[in-house]
């Protein structure tokens, strides 16, 4: 029986001919019936991709044929599907794309990569070494959440610091207002969903003063497999794609709020009004609702 999954991965290595690398991975997945999207720089890769799970093995092994790509972490998850040609029902398409980052801080002038990875990012962290930092350190240690803030509205790490920034390319100017100058002395630890955009993010602050700055390997997802609920980690792992969200165990607690009702809620959805395509957290029974800047209060 075939079994849907998805991988989540990336790499940080100075690549000669990107274009050359998206024209072979385009390639190498849509012979494999892949869905999902790779993004590719100057700095390395970046993927998501779904579809049956001996095709991805194979994605896998070539893509690790390739010597800068030997050492890439995958991480496997369940997918929501195939569809009748055996396609991810999770990803509408294949994308395959060279841009100037494969995270778009908008910052591609202040990252450094060289074969070993970003250049003066923060000290990774295994989940395990991140208990024994929390039992050393205690409340001295700071989470400092990595996404955006409707990812961490439906689960996050306790009592963890949420920017309150829409996109990646909010953070440069979040980090610049000085708003977390506070925490220039302390242990910091960024996590995101696969630990990507740690990389980068650990780095922006390390250059702007923050002396202690750690990042947890293998994100979210990682720490999920290692320690599920039953750790630090609260809520539900925002997904981006037809999932929209997946939990590590059966008793994963419900920490998002519906925004038109307040019910307990780990689901977000777009704005009813079909001019909007703002998504917020909103339950399966406010399918009319609106995002709060086009609830009736807020255009009367």
């Amino acid at each position: 029986m075939a079994v849907a999954k998805i991988l989540l991965y990336y790499v940080f290595t100075p690549l000669a001919d990107p274009d050359a690398v998206r024209l072979w991975q385009r390639d190498l997945a849509g012979s494999l019936g892949l869905r999902g999207r790779i993004l590719i720089s100057k700095d390395g890769l970046n993927g998501t991709l779904g579809g049956e799970m001996g095709a991805l093995k194979r994605y896998v092994r070539k893509t690790r044929d390739y010597p800068a790509f030997k050492h890439i972490d995958f991480k496997w998850s369940t997918g929501g599907g195939l569809d009748a040609t055996g396609a991810s029902l999770d990803f509408p398409k294949l994308s395959v794309k060279v841009r100037d980052e494969i995270v778009s801080f908008g910052a591609p002038g202040e990252l450094a990569v060289d074969v070993a990875g970003v250049v003066g990012g923060g000290t990774k962290l295994t989940p395990e070494a991140l208990h024994e930092l929390i039992a050393e350190r205690g409340d001295d240690v700071v989470f400092f959440d990595g996404r955006n803030a409707l990812e961490a509205a439906i689960g996050r790490f306790r009592d963890a610091v949420v920017p309150d920034v829409e996109t990646t390319r909010d953070f440069v100017a979040e980090l610049d207002s000085g708003r977390y100058d506070e925490l220039k002395g302390k242990p910091v630890v960024t996590y995101c969903t696969g630990g990507i955009r740690c990389e980068v993010l650990s780095s922006l602050m390390t250059s702007r003063g923050f002396r202690e700055v750690y990042q947890l390997e293998g994100g979210i997802a990682r720490y999920g497999e290692r320690f599920g609920d039953d750790g630090l980690w609260e809520g539900s792992l925002y997904v981006f794609d037809r999932r929209g969200s997946v939990d590590f165990s059966d008793h994963a607690a419900v920490i998002g709020a519906c925004v038109a009702c307040g019910t307990a809620t780990n689901r977000t959805a777009n704005c009813a009004n079909a001019s909007c395509d703002a998504e917020f957290v909103r339950c399966d029974r406010c399918t009319d609702a609106t995002c709060p800047a086009h609830a009736p209060s807020a255009v009367e």
